[in-house]
């Protein structure tokens, strides 16, 4: 549903008032559980799997849901998983409330000197996913327990879908899960992320665009090669694709909006095979990353103009392809509040920050906004200020004290959102 079509709502410090009866056991729990997370996010980050290949990884989470009574099920690809959790007495009509965490790790080599390294060479968690799955666990963990504790007395009435996606680091796991039901009855869904940017103890809310839209592009420069003695008998498809990366890293950003920041990057260019024959052919691979529909569409249109006029100047055939696209995070408004509010009620006003300007980067999170309003908040995990390993290095690491601040943050949210009252 687009934002313009939901029904804004602000949560406000009111709201929260209905969570005041379980604050305490809330924080209680997440006091005397901290620890057992610790183990858990450790135990996964030293067996990570890569995208749509985490059977490991989604067996284990199966086995910890079930332990909590919990009946998950797997997807038809057997990675992936989610489970349905309901307290108390909720309504027919009662909102759904999905908490969704990925679960896949990275081809990279884990170069960190600690005692919970990656077993698996050349594969770590180096984005957080082992941080994010332990907070969705202990979210679910929470809310058994908060209904335990409560056994004499009215537990909160809320409706909770746990889901556990593969396969984001590709783009295509949140577009598995919605096809396998994940969001059948879904009201709203939140996530999160890991900021390295930020210490421990800090939230980053955004309103609106929080990523980018992702295209994937290709290149293909079709021509004439021949003796490097003697280009003129070439078209030179080498040179023509040299001056292609030239032109167009001068002239997307002329095409493209001021005010909406616009990314163009090559980052691959394969033609030749030896230093004295011109190739016939050479593909570029690279990325467009846009905040805005109608700038996306403006600078996919120039970038097909100009490789027409490129074609026509130097008689190669340039074939262009945009792949694998991948939508803008676009937070909901009463959604995000209620993020905001919870860690508010966390972690004081003070810690809590609104993020100016979106990030470039891409998350498939935005797949499941194309069905439903939801929101995703940045976890602040770097345990210093200053020099910390950022997502996707070798080095990167996590305060661990993250861990129960982000499910303590996301069970709140959750509950704002469980019991807030229908719109009229």
């Amino acid at each position: 549903m687009p934002e313009s079509d939901r029904p804004l709502r602000t949560i406000t410090p009111s709201d929260t008032e209905r969570l005041v009866p379980w604050e305490i056991l809330l924080d209680r729990i997440a006091e005397s559980r901290a620890d057992a997370w610790i183990s858990t996010r450790r135990f996964l980050h030293q067996n990570p799997e890569l995208s749509a290949k985490e059977f490991q990884t989604t067996r284990f989470i199966m086995e910890r849901l079930q332990t909590l009574g919990l009946n998950p099920t797997s997807t038809s690809r057997e990675v992936g998983c989610m489970a349905d959790l309901t307290l108390g007495r909720p309504s027919a009509d009662s909102p759904l409330i999905a908490i969704r965490a990925d679960i896949d790790a990275l081809p990279l080599q884990d170069r960190k000197q600690v005692d919970y390294a990656s077993s698996i060479p050349g594969i770590t968690h180096a984005c957080g996913h082992d941080v994010h799955t332990t907070i969705a666990l202990a979210v679910a963990e929470t809310m058994v327990g908060l209904t335990e504790t409560l056994s004499d007395s009215d537990p909160p009435s809320v409706r909770l879908r746990f889901l556990f996606q593969p396969a984001e680091e590709i783009a295509e796991g949140a577009g598995w899960m919605v096809e396998a039901g994940a969001l059948q009855g879904v009201s709203c869904i939140l996530g999160l992320h890991v900021d390295p940017t930020a210490t421990v103890g800090r939230i980053g809310i955004r309103y609106g665009v929080l990523t980018a839209h992702v295209d994937e592009v290709s290149l293909t420069v079709k021509g004439k090669g021949g003796h490097a003695a003697r280009p003129q008998h070439t078209s030179d498809p080498l040179l023509t694709a040299a001056t292609l990366v030239t032109t167009l890293y001068q002239q997307v950003s002329r095409q493209a909006d001021a005010l909406h920041p616009t990314v163009f990057t090559i980052g691959s260019i394969h033609g030749g095979t030896v230093s004295n024959v011109i190739p016939d052919e050479v593909q570029l691979e690279g990325t467009l990353r846009t905040t805005d529909a109608e700038v996306r569409a403006r600078v996919m249109h120039s970038i097909r103009r100009l490789c027409r006029g490129l074609e026509e100047a130097t008689g190669n055939r340039i074939d262009v392809e945009f792949r694998c696209p991948l939508g803008a995070v676009l937070n909901d408004t009463t959604a995000t509040s209620a993020c905001e509010q919870a860690a508010i009620q966390v972690l004081g006003s003070s810690s809590v920050t609104r993020i100016e300007k979106p990030s470039m980067g891409g998350e498939d999170f935005a797949v499941y906004l194309d069905h439903v309003p939801g929101s995703q908040f940045r976890l602040g995990c770097a345990a210093e200020p200053g020099e910390w390993p950022l997502l996707h290095s070798p080095f990167f690491d996590v305060d661990e004290r993250c861990v129960a601040i982000g499910a303590r943050v996301m069970t709140r949210a959750a509950l704002l959102l469980a019991l807030m009252p229908a719109t009229p």
